[in-house]
């Protein structure tokens, strides 16, 4: 049987690519990208304020690094980095040890953030003895067997099952929702005080470490208070379990600082990092204190293709574009900007519940009502393809899927973020009636 058909790519898709575990693609093929644009076959343009879930940071095919990976790609695609010295390799881990918080030294490179996370959960084991981790509910850590028993989201985890034991859970700081009220602050110190009584109540006392997203991006562009992160670190350090950072979504100037954690002052023990490291290429990279990452031993863990020279190479002249164009303040501009002005369209439509988000990690929560907080996913269905048809597009977050995620390059120029916020901002006005047909 042969594989050469007449079959257009879409076709193709639907008889050799599993697509099965998505609630189904966009009806876009896409055979272009430049900056904050997407072009697909039929010749049309979309605003991306997606960003290939958070990847693209510095904007599709950023020069620089688009350079760098060309220059890599003649002199070395491959050579396991973890049976020989290669140059790209040990100067992206000098530059992260650089700009990551304080005591954080040394990087092991694999390819995805579930694979950096793996990592993170075995280097904690090693280093403490311990064996139980706790993480938050409405988290998510990636999709493989020890990051989905980490995960506090059942749509996330169905049908595969049961998953690994001594992983708990501890509520998320997430203030539109809390069990706590709609103070900050008493959210903070209420959320802390579940953390402890998990610790003291769910666990053995054999917890190695607790797990989080500084904003948390699957579960609903959730942004905890500083307060919250800071009291958390006190009480890790009282029992002591070390702290990871998920940085995997909201690293990489995405939320205003090069790294979420940053706008709590806390240093963390371990941090992932993924997604937008390399603007597009493979990479994730677990950085840990000097100590705790020496405790491996030889053959405990490894990636084959972690380090590749390619990918390092084009990390490197990310950060250099993220550092040379400041990318971070860019977002942070932007995102105050853009947050101002989604408030202001909130106050004129009940279906908006809460607009919340650091930098350009946005989200829109939508509902059928504000009186009941019922959440509106039809809303958000109909809403992301109204983008999509009016040339923008963009994501959808959330436990029950009713949050509007935008994270756009953060290259973004302020005229196309105005463009899309005008789209946005039309489609709830036409749509709104959605969330109350949905009752």
């Amino acid at each position: 049987m042969t594989n050469q058909t007449n079959l257009n790519t879409r076709e193709k898709y639907a008889r050799y690519v599993t697509t099965s575990f998505s609630a189904g693609l966009e009806p876009i093929t896409v055979t272009h990208a430049e900056g904050v644009r997407i072009s697909d076959d039929a010749g049309r343009e979309y605003i991306d304020c997606y960003s290939g879930i958070a990847v693209t940071n510095a904007g599709h095919g950023h020069p620089k690094v688009r350079e760098a990976a060309k220059q890599q790609i003649d002199r070395l695609v491959h050579c396991s980095s973890y049976t020989y010295y290669v140059e790209p390799v040990a100067d992206l881990a000098e530059r992260l040890a650089d700009v990551t918080p304080r005591r954080l030294q040394k990087s092991f490179f694999s390819n995805s953030g579930a694979e950096g996370i793996e990592a993170a959960l075995r280097l904690a084991k090693v280093y403490t003895g311990k064996r139980e981790f706790i993480a938050l509910e409405r988290s998510f850590h990636g999709r493989s067997f020890g990051t989905l028993s980490l995960t506090g989201n059942m749509a996330r985890k169905t049908r595969g099952g049961p998953y690994a034991g001594g992983f708990f859970f501890a509520p998320a700081p997430y203030t539109y929702r809390s069990l706590f009220g709609e103070d900050p602050e008493v959210v903070a110190e209420q959320s802390a005080r579940a953390l402890e009584n998990v610790i003291r109540f769910h666990s053995s006392g054999d917890v190695a470490a607790f797990i989080m997203e500084p904003v948390m991006g699957e579960g609903g562009m959730i942004v905890p208070p500083p307060s919250y992160i800071r009291r958390v670190k006190e009480i890790l350090d009282k029992y002591g379990i070390l702290f990871i950072a998920d940085e995997v979504q909201s690293g990489f100037g995405r939320t205003g600082k090069l790294f979420a954690i940053e706008h709590a002052g806390v240093e963390p023990d371990i941090m992932v990092m993924a997604k937008g490291i390399a603007d597009g290429f493979p990479l994730a990279a677990t950085i840990a204190r000097e100590e705790i990452a020496d405790s491996f031993k030889p053959g405990e863990h490894l990636s084959t293709f972690g380090g590749n020279p390619v990918a390092c190479a084009a990390a490197l002249a990310n950060l250099d574009v993220m550092l040379e164009e400041d990318l971070p303040g860019q977002a942070a501009r932007k995102g105050e900007a853009a947050l101002a002005r989604l408030r202001a369209i909130q106050a004129d439509h009940e279906c908006i519940g809460e607009v919340r988000g650091a930098g350009l990690m946005i989200g829109i929560e939508l509902v059928q009502s504000r009186a009941t907080k019922e959440p509106a996913p039809a809303l958000a269905k109909a809403l992301r393809a109204y983008c999509r048809e009016h040339g923008v597009l963009v994501g959808v977050a959330g436990i029950d899927g009713n949050v509007i995620r935008l994270q756009p390059p953060l290259v973004i120029a302020e005229d196309d973020l105005n463009v899309a916020l005008d789209v946005v901002a039309a489609g709830v006005a036409e749509l709104s009636g959605v969330a109350a047909g949905a009752r």
